[in-house]
């Protein structure tokens, strides 16, 4: 870390018992006092990281005097004080790093030089699979099935480990990452080389936001920004606007940490929060437990904030003691949090852009579906709610019934509206001890008054890390959960990510011959369609405790005020209301049974793994022996024949339309995610490598290997390409060929490369939301898209595209497609792309479309390169290549 040149003389020491510190006191900057405390955790970062060229005395002042009512328009560096990665993004990360090493080489300079320069951590979380449930050696079955599958990616990243400095692993079956994050990893208050600063970091999920409910200021971004963050680069941003979130009151009875969730992620959609920070303040903060503030800094990104964050108070403290870090750090964040003014002071009001406000008593049971978790529904509305959606797919009149044999010969009806998935999952909520400790009681009487789940329901329960294990065993819940199915399938993100596993046969058969609508339930934070199982049509957000109610009831078509979950023995109807535990319940169970203790224990050797990780054969040397026939990690192309110097930024002339898409495409629709399927272009890869059926494993597991990932870029099963009429899928129109006829995307762009033919994808609203996924991007790319123009982007999305040297435009204000007459089938040419030659960011481009019948459609799109950052990336063709250039010169 390099000095500061300290033109505010910030410079100070900070004693903390027999220690001293370097600090930058934020005090030296006039306008502190009522900084939002985010913009505070900036304000230092800037002071530290100061240098005069790329982050200068003026940044400093113009946060000092940030106007909370102007919208952003000052450019300011943030240096993130670390990257954490889970393995599907970052196994990419680490392939990206491992062949800079090589091109650093080719270009005449040092390989070591590609090392994280921030401290990098990987928590392998993504890659493990419910195939076994609801027995009791389903977790090691899977761990094992993991290991199988994925033994290619993990001695790769074992090598990565010992090849690379400041790069940490924890190894399968530990946790997910964001819980690890929480529990473990996080620091609050950062210490290296002498210093003292806030811990602020980025990550290659979305849901990094969780941390902030630790007072740490970190989100989510694409992996190429993570690899940049990792080799020294500050994001480049606008200083942002700040929501002002005030809570008051307490949950009452009956509501639970999820409903608060569901709420304020409803409210705040409503509200439109996309890239503006939202910070929690007022009196009621002081009360909101810290497992509840991390379950509402999770769901930043459903509601589309770039963070969700609360500041630091005795409730911080109290968890670091709690989760087992050490006395001196613990007093380290409480003297440096009070010095610098980021101690939670309720009588101080920050000055914020836009202020919200939520009594917690308010709060009623909700679940969110059937499709975004920003569609809540009151618990008590949820049935009729449910037969008026079902509608929209395909299911008029009655529910159909279809009889089904299981494997063990018991024959059952089957239904539209059957819940098949119930499934407790998820970083949002197995993080939360109020929810989990909840949905087991809840287990237990249900048990004790001889309620099951029916034969239909995949249950599954895949807690966030070992500590939840720990606690069910201690208040000896676990009996009573895994006699409702509930057995341990994991400790990793499972369901939510799409890894629910296959539905058994007989199911996913009578679902796909009779075209039947089920559903899941789920206890996490993504609901998007075609994520969570590929049988699976409506998909519903509920906590942990409603999960195991939907799973007793067997179907969504239920009121749980009036319809009973089933019979005890004496033949009397059982309620939810009957087998709900009460709040003080609650309180005792987990007063009695989460100790210090168990974290200590739990995160004692968290980087060493068990004996499947020690003895995995790891490569060795500083540059990575790529193997000829893997298909799991290959190197990828970005820097091939690149020179010294970036050649100039050309106009787009004569391109074709890939894809025209409508509202709401996500980065599901456009990145690789859940299976692959046998006669896609990525399975017929597979096939043609010899890779049996069995084998093929996930896209995300595959990310590694950009052949596979390429290939199943925007093939999701749900995205709708208005190239075609009423198809479903990875397909488009091929212009290379008469009439044009319909080909699997991957195809076409073939096709189109081998003609010289450049690509554009048109959108619509929001395009690119959802996870930080880098693929979307990095697919986009070497699919041969030259320019995505869409009415608007997602955050994250948008800046992955400029790392990837893609276009990101936007349709003139008011304006879209069907406004203009675009139907996709028209040739495209953009100019005044080439302004960016001359060091300028033109703020429009024009846009000729000319139609086959010779009518000419002219528009000027607005060019979203937000800062002088992001163009200097795009003249570089890349982000990473910038990074490399930048290597190679020092």
């Amino acid at each position: 870390m390099s000095e500061s040149t300290n033109s505010f003389g910030a410079k100070s020491t900070l004693s903390v018992g027999d220690q001293a510190y370097d600090i930058y006191r934020i005090d030296t900057v006039p306008g502190h006092e009522t900084l939002p405390f985010s913009l505070k955790v900036l304000l230092e970062n800037l002071l530290r990281t100061e240098d005069g060229a790329n982050i200068t005395a003026d940044q400093i002042r113009s946060l000092g005097s940030w106007d909370e009512n102007a919208d952003p328009d000052i450019e300011i560096q943030f240096t993130p004080a670390r990257v954490i990665m889970q393995d599907f993004t970052g196994v990419p990360c680490v392939v990206d790093l491992a062949t800079m090493r090589e091109a650093v080489a080719e270009l005449g300079g040092d390989p070591k030089k590609i090392n994280p320069l921030a401290p990098a951590e990987m928590v392998i979380d993504h890659s493990v699979i419910i195939d076994v449930f609801g027995r009791p050696d389903a977790f090691e079955r899977n761990v094992e099935i993991e290991y199988g599958r994925n033994k290619e990616r993990y001695q790769f990243l074992r090598w990565g480990q010992t090849a690379f400095d400041d790069f940490k692993v924890v190894p399968p079956g530990t946790g997910i990452v964001h819980q690890v994050n929480i529990e473990h990893l996080a620091r609050t208050v950062m210490t290296r080389d002498g210093k003292a600063y806030p811990d602020s970091c980025v990550g290659t999920d979305s849901h990094t936001t969780m941390v902030n409910g630790l007072g740490v200021l970190g989100w989510g971004v694409g992996g190429i920004e993570a690899e940049a963050a990792m080799l020294g680069q500050p994001v480049s941003m606008l200083i942002p606007r700040v929501v002002g979130f005030k809570l008051t009151g307490e949950i009452p009875a009956g509501a639970t940490a999820t409903d608060v969730v569901l709420t304020i992620t409803q409210m705040l959609r409503e509200h439109g929060v996309v890239g503006k920070f939202v910070e929690f303040y007022g009196d009621g903060v002081g009360v909101v437990p810290l497992a509840n503030r991390a379950t509402i800094g999770n769901m930043s990104p459903e509601f589309g904030s770039t963070c969700a964050i609360f500041p630091i108070d005795d409730v911080t403290l109290d968890y670091l003691r709690l989760t087992g870090r050490a006395d001196d750090q613990v007093a380290l964040v409480e003297a440096y949090a009070k010095e610098q003014g980021l101690w939670h002071n309720p009588d101080v009001e920050p000055r914020f852009s836009e202020k919200l406000e939520l009594d917690l008593s308010t709060v009623v049971p909700s679940i969110a579906g059937p499709k975004r978790p920003q569609d809540r529904i009151v618990v008590s509305d949820a049935k009729s709610q449910f037969d008026i959606d079902v509608k929209n797919y395909g299911v008029q009149g009655g529910f159909r019934e279809v009889e089904v044999t299981s494997e063990e010969g018991v024959k059952y009806g089957l239904k539209d509206g059957a819940v098949v998935v119930a499934s407790i999952t998820s970083c949002t909520n197995t993080s939360n001890p109020s929810v989990m400790i909840a949905a087991a009681l809840l287990a237990k009487k249900a048990v004790e008054k001889g309620l099951q789940v029916p034969p239909w329901v995949k249950t599954s329960m895949a807690p966030g890390s070992q500590v939840v294990t720990g606690y069910y065993e201690k208040a000896g819940l676990w009996p009573y959960l895994e006699k409702l199915g509930y057995h341990l399938v994991g400790y990793g993100c499972t369901t939510c990510i799409g890894n629910s596993g296959p539905l058994n046969e007989e199911i996913s058969q009578a679902v796909q011959d009779n075209d039947l609508t089920v559903v899941s339930v789920l206890s996490g934070n993504r609901n998007f369609e075609g994520r969570i199982n590929p049988d699976v049509k409506m998909n519903y957000l509920a906590s942990p405790p409603l999960v195991i109610a939907y799973a007793l009831a067997g179907t969504m078509s239920v009121d749980f005020d009036s319809d009973p979950l089933g019979q005890d023995a004496e033949g009397n109807d059982v309620f939810l209301k009957d087998i709900w535990p009460s709040p003080d319940e609650v309180e005792k169970t987990i007063a009695g049974s989460i100790s210090k203790e168990l974290f200590v224990k739990d995160y004692a050797d968290v980087f060493a793994g068990d004996e499947r990780w020690k003895s995995l054969e790891t490569p060795e040397g500083d540059t990575f022996d790529w193997a000829a026939e893997s298909t799991y990690v290959r190197k990828p192309p970005y820097f091939e024949g690149m020179a010294a110097q970036p050649s100039p930024v050309e106009d787009i002339s004569g391109a074709r339309v890939l894809a025209k898409l409508g509202d709401s495409v996500t980065t599901d629709h456009i990145s690789p995610a859940g299976a692959i399927k046998a006669d896609s272009p990525a399975g017929r890869y597979l096939n043609e490598h010899g890779i049996e059926r069995k084998d093929f494993n996930s896209y995300g597991s595959r990310r590694g290997n950009h052949e596979i990932m390429v290939r199943g870029t925007f093939a999701n099963i749900r995205l709708r390409n208005q190239l075609l009429d009423d198809v479903e899928g990875g397909f488009t129109r091929d212009f290379t060929k008469a009439d044009a006829p319909q080909a699997a995307i991957y195809d076409a762009a073939e096709n189109y490369a081998a003609q010289g033919t450049p690509l554009v994808v048109l959108g619509g609203k929001e395009y690119g939301s959802g996870s930080s996924r880098d693929w979307a991007a990095k697919g986009t790319r070497l699919l041969g898209v030259k320019a995505v123009i869409t009415e608007s982007f997602e955050r994250i999305h948008r800046s992955n595209l400029i790392g990837m040297g893609v276009l990101p435009l936007q349709f003139p204000q008011g304006q879209n497609a069907e406004s203009l007459g675009l139907d996709g089938t028209e040739t495209f040419d953009i100019s005044g792309v080439t302004e960016l030659n001359e060091g300028r960011t033109p703020k429009t481009v024009h846009v000729k479309a000319t139609h086959e019948n010779g009518n000419v459609v002219e528009f000027d799109a607005v060019v979203r390169i937000d800062t002088p950052g992001e163009a200097d990336y795009f003249r570089n063709d890349g982000i990473l290549q910038y990074v490399l250039r930048s290597l190679v010169k020092q």
